[in-house]
């Protein structure tokens, strides 16, 4: 007997049940952002957040400005990233990683002296230890072409070298010059510029580390300075790092019109306790 299409026999299969044609009763495949959007949108909550509680806490104190620079992810957060400071002693490390350029480029160490010299800058922030290695490097013209092969594009230097106008912009990015492998400071150098930073006096650790979590280490070079020119406000700076198991970050945080060098250290900490809050690094 012929079959007429209806039975169990070979007839075709009704169009719904094609094979390869979809069944039109299913649901469509969810879509939507992935991770990478997901995290940008994340990231831009945090930061919105954060420039809305600086802007607040901005009213209330003398003028600052802050920057993140995050090596894990690559990310920057800056707020009002651009303006300029007075350095105070926080040009140090300017300083600090010219002398390590220079002595490279000859293929040599720092002598014993500069060593000694570099020593007292860093970890005690003195200042005649500094003018004696910024003269030796050749004040202000070297210093600046030094400047430009750490691409510190805001920085004008001074020939009264705590004077040197510069950005938490380019503060941050002169810290990840001192650990960056691919930058022009050897392993010996960056190193070193790690060892100094890492051991300021205890009367001089404050800013940054104020951030850190238990085990987690930190470098940082803070910078204070009052002139009567200032009407005897104080200028507070701080740069330095924070790295752990989960975190890798410069924080740069630039202030002046402080009332007193307490204030100002109170107003810089603050900031700096507010971009882990926000950013969640």
């Amino acid at each position: 007997m012929q079959d007429d299409g209806g039975g169990t026999g070979g007839g075709v299969l009704p169009r719904s049940l094609t094979f390869g044609e979809p069944d039109p009763t299913a649901s469509p495949t969810p879509t939507g952002p992935s991770p990478e959007e997901l995290a940008a949108q994340e990231r831009a909550k945090r930061t919105k957040a954060l420039d809305a509680a600086l802007k607040k806490y901005a009213a209330t104190v003398p003028e600052f400005s802050v920057a993140v620079l995050d090596k894990k992810t690559g990310e920057r957060y800056s707020y009002r990233g651009s303006e300029k400071y007075d350095t105070a002693s926080i040009v140090k490390v300017q300083v600090l990683a010219c002398m390590l350029l220079k002595a490279q480029d000859a293929d040599r160490d720092l002598s014993s002296s500069q060593l000694s010299l570099a020593k007292r800058m860093i970890r005690l922030s003195d200042n005649n230890a500094t003018t004696s290695l910024f003269n030796q490097l050749g004040k202000v013209s070297a210093v600046s072409k030094c400047n430009k092969r750490l691409g510190l594009s805001q920085t004008a230097v001074n020939s009264s070298w705590g004077l040197t106008r510069t950005t938490v912009n380019d503060q941050v990015k002169l810290l990840s010059e001192l650990v960056d492998k691919a930058g022009p400071l050897d392993a010996d150098s960056r190193k070193l510029a790690f060892t100094l930073m890492n051991t300021v006096d205890e009367s001089q650790d404050w800013g940054v580390p104020i951030v850190a979590k238990s085990g987690e280490t930190t470098t940082v070079k803070n910078g204070w300075d009052t002139r009567s020119k200032d009407g005897g406000l104080w200028a507070v700076n701080t740069v330095g790092r924070v790295k752990g198991d989960e975190v890798d970050v410069s924080v740069a945080v630039l202030s002046h019109n402080n009332q007193s060098m307490d204030g100002g250290i109170t107003l810089v900490q603050k900031v700096a306790k507010m971009t882990r809050q926000y950013l969640k690094y």
